[in-house]
């Protein structure tokens, strides 16, 4: 087998860094990949990626995927990737998404995004072979919460559910990024799938509104400065959603997932194939994860019975002061924990608002030979190793 070329869209995302890491590190093998070009909007100094040093890598930023044509694309894409034609591999991830407040608009953007990289990628690439486009839980309507659909989608939540009824359906920009990618694939020679992870356990090398694990840091960081060794360390979401059941994954066992149903037959093949990813083929709740958590600063997680439970991102930003005293006197980076407080917070969100269970079936993608799985411990830890070896939160308290 020949060595493999990808390209990850949305590389600086939760789940696009892990791509390019778990690539760079040798998954499958130490010979699979001879190749992988990052691509993203922002710019990022390369010794902030926090990825190895490794000639492999090809860093491709600001490139504007919405608002450029497609002949500036692959003009773009060729000048900062001159063999961008030996792409295999393709792997658009959720975090190349735009939110936007009016529905049709977010789905025009959203399809706007994957046709012009696409469109782009498969006519400068003659070698491509597989497509793997991220999605997630919005598919079973899991965005919805309380007002989520209940016929047809009881859960554990399986590839095999209906699509959402009108009109939520096209409300959603899933549906027409999938319909879109089925029918310009049609005729072509490479396959492609989708994955649906619920919420994403992994680093990003600057602020990441969808990056929970990496806000969870920092308040886990600033509870410890500020409280000591042994503290308590309340969790920050409601009673309903201390119990819940749900499915993490890990941005790098998605990572693995995708790979890997991407370069192993049959599966490689397919076309219009969807995968539900997660760290193992058991949920759990945060009562179980949180005290794990909590350990990797030296805390003890407790769930404190209060009707106004502490919402993280408030108390990062009513504690500011003392985060920018944590900065000067650890020597870490600044403005990893800026943020404007929004309402909801995503992590307010996440904790709080997602009160109900939901676990995923990952059987299907287990089911074609993937069998790693990670408890919280091994998906948590290498996520904040990572950040302190970037010097986003302490690597040690005094």
């Amino acid at each position: 087998m020949s060595a493999k070329s990808a390209i990850v869209f949305g590389a600086s995302g939760v789940s696009g860094w892990a791509f390019v890491n778990e690539i760079l590190g040798g998954y499958p093998s130490t010979v699979t990949w001879s190749r992988v070009h990052a691509l993203f909007n922002r710019s990022i100094p390369r010794d902030e990626t926090a990825w190895p040093d490794d000639e492999r890598l090809n860093i491709m930023s600001g490139i504007d995927l919405l608002n450029s044509s497609v002949e500036e694309i692959s003009a773009a894409m060729t000048s900062e990737a001159p063999d961008i034609a030996n792409v295999t591999h393709a792997y658009f991830l959720d975090v190349a998404f735009r939110a936007n407040p009016d529905p049709a608009e977010e789905v025009r953007e959203n399809l706007t995004l994957l046709r012009n990289a696409i469109t782009a990628l498969d006519a400068l690439a003659p070698a491509l072979e597989f497509v793997v486009l991220q999605h997630g839980g919005r598919y079973y309507g899991l965005h919805l919460m309380d007002d989520r659909p209940r016929e047809g989608f009881t859960p554990p939540y399986k590839e095999s559910m209906p699509a959402l009824p009108q009109p939520l359906r096209d409300g959603l920009f899933y549906y027409a990024q999938l319909e879109w990618l089925e029918s310009f694939s049609r005729g072509k020679s490479w396959g492609w799938c989708e994955t649906r992870p619920d919420i994403v356990i992994g680093f990003t090398p600057t602020y990441n509104a969808y990056n929970l694990v990496g806000s969870i840091g920092v308040f886990c960081s600033l509870w410890r400065e500020m409280f000591g060794e042994g503290a308590e360390c309340p969790f920050p979401g409601t009673k309903q959603s201390w119990k819940a059941l749900w499915s993490s994954s890990s941005a790098a066992v998605l990572a693995r997932q995708a790979v890997h149903v991407s370069v192993t037959e049959p599966w490689c093949q397919m076309k219009g194939e969807a995968y539900n990813g997660a760290d193992s083929l058991t949920a759990s709740s945060w009562s179980e994860r949180w005290p794990v958590v909590c350990s990797f600063f030296g805390l003890k997680g407790v769930k404190v019975e209060r009707e106004d439970p502490v919402e993280m991102r408030t108390f990062i930003k009513e504690n500011r002061s003392a985060w920018e005293a944590m900065e000067r006197k650890y020597g870490l980076r600044r403005g990893f924990a800026d943020r404007p407080v929004e309402e909801p917070t995503w992590e307010h969100v996440m904790m709080s608002m997602f009160d109900f269970d939901r676990p995923y079936d990952v059987s299907k993608v287990y089911d074609t030979g993937f069998s790693e799985a990670r408890n919280t411990a091994e998906a948590c830890g290498p996520v904040f190793e990572v950040m302190r070896r970037a010097r986003l939160i302490p690597a040690s308290f005094s």
